[in-house]
């Protein structure tokens, strides 16, 4: 059941991915320019965006910190003096495996300010521009991505899964808000992506997919109008089972499954 306005055609769209510079950020970049969207690609390393800009002609770069606030304020209106934005999608993101044993206080405010605040940031920058597109009766669409880490507890994730669960309830809120007022909101899931962050895992990665097929499912889904993308199914179907499971029974099963 399509929650948002489904998008059937990407030809000239506006749309901005931020975290591109890898991984499922430009992976999905390099698909929608693909489909003819107008594909503007932001991260903090400037030789990865323009290498790029490079091999998608037509595409735009605009490198920026989004921990810091004026960098995200000043791109943001850099992108929407050439008119509105069509979709924004905040692919960034920060993580360190991390237990109570090897706690770093400066990692976690790192991925506090990464995968949290970041996003507020660019919220604040672009909520404006994407209601007043809704008023003049376009369709924009505004996009998390956040994990399957965020669902419930689990090993390794001391750090990252507070963030991303905070991403999740943020979009459930920003839907509730923003979806009455034509602007379209969704939640990505994803399980294990080969990226460049989860390569620091040190455990085994079930149902790993490539950043390709990563994107190719978040594609799909904005197409269809889905709030929550979650990918592979085979593997996130399963845990949302194990999510709905009592703590006591829920605890047990992690262990016994990771070992940890």
């Amino acid at each position: 059941m399509a929650l948002n306005p489904p998008i059937t055609d990407w030809q000239g769209r506006r749309v901005w991915l931020i975290g591109a510079s890898s991984g499922i950020g430009r992976a999905v970049a390099a698909l929608l320019h693909a489909r003819g969207a107008r594909v503007c690609v932001s991260a903090r390393q400037q030789p990865r965006l323009d290498a790029f800009v490079h091999e998608h002609p037509g595409s735009q770069a605009i490198r920026l910190d989004v921990t810091d606030a004026r960098s995200v304020v000043y791109a943001a209106q850099q992108l929407l003096a050439d008119g509105p934005l069509d979709l924004v999608c905040y692919c960034a993101g920060h993580y360190r495996p991390m237990t109570t044993q090897t706690l770093d206080l400066p990692e976690l405010l790192q991925h506090q300010r990464v995968n949290v605040t970041g996003v507020l940031q660019v919220l604040r920058a672009v909520l404006p521009g994407l209601l007043q597109a809704a008023h003049a009766g376009r369709s924009p669409h505004l996009s998390l991505v956040a994990s399957v880490a965020g669902w419930r507890g689990l090993p390794q994730s001391l750090a990252y899964g507070p963030t991303k669960a905070a991403l999740i309830n943020l979009a459930e809120n920003l839907f509730l808000d923003l979806r009455p007022q034509g602007v379209g909101v969704s939640l990505v899931n994803p399980g294990f992506v080969d990226t460049p962050l989860t390569a620091r895992n040190p455990f085994p990665m079930p149902a790993l997919l490539t950043p390709e097929e990563a994107a190719r499912a978040i594609v799909r889904g904005w197409e269809r109008g889905r709030f929550e993308l979650h990918f592979p199914r085979r593997f996130t179907g399963v845990l949302k089972l194990v999510r709905c499971l009592p703590y006591r029974w829920y605890f047990f099963l992690v262990h016994r499954i990771t070992g940890l």
